[in-house]
């Protein structure tokens, strides 16, 4: 297996980040790659179910716990009024894998790919942001100094996220230098 990579996707609520991602991994795990997803979430979610043992042992006060089948494991980890995980936290727990496409995190330092849709009303994120590597756009950009891809390309947005992805040594680098001069970032 080459070394992992990382490509972040990024864009306002509502561009169709989550639509093209899901759209995006069947292609590339066609293509012969092992992918993992990394998520932000902007608020409090719970993959776990009220009445599961799992729910009942975290309600208990376990700050950690593991669920594990034959099929898949999962840690679900409290972080109570701790510090939210960083994205290099995030990534370093990954098990190895040949793309990490991370979904949000739009303030990071990892290569992103801007999704952008008209009808959102919202700025491009790509004049102000000089880690975005590439727009998946519904409108053109003759200006954007990067490449843009039609928002429905999704073979051509596959062979552009493969292109700029970047080793995570880099990317956790470049992190690592930004939390030191700056704090975080999310």
């Amino acid at each position: 297996m080459a070394a992992m990579r990382v490509i972040g996707l990024a864009g306002w609520s509502g561009a169709g980040k989550t639509t093209l991602l899901t759209r995006l991994i069947p292609v590339l795990c066609q293509r012969g790659l092992r992918l993992a997803t990394v998520k932000h979430a902007h608020h409090a979610f719970d993959v776990d179910r009220p009445g599961k043992d799992s729910h009942r042992h975290r309600e208990a006060g376990a700050s950690e716990v593991v669920v594990s089948s034959s099929r898949r494991w999962v840690q679900i980890h409290e972080v109570a009024d701790g510090a939210e995980a960083t994205l290099a936290d995030l990534l370093r727990r990954l098990s190895p894998c040949d793309l990490v496409v991370v979904e949000g995190f739009k303030r990071e330092a990892h290569p992103k790919l801007e999704v952008f849709r008209a009808a959102n009303g919202q700025p491009p994120l790509h004049p102000d942001d000089a880690r975005i590597v590439a727009v998946a756009s519904d409108v053109p950009f003759a200006r954007a100094g990067v490449p843009v891809v039609a928002l429905d390309a999704i073979a051509a947005i596959a062979d552009t996220v493969l292109a700029l992805a970047e080793p995570i040594e880099a990317v956790l680098d470049r992190l690592q230098d930004r939390r030191s001069d700056h704090g975080p970032a999310h």
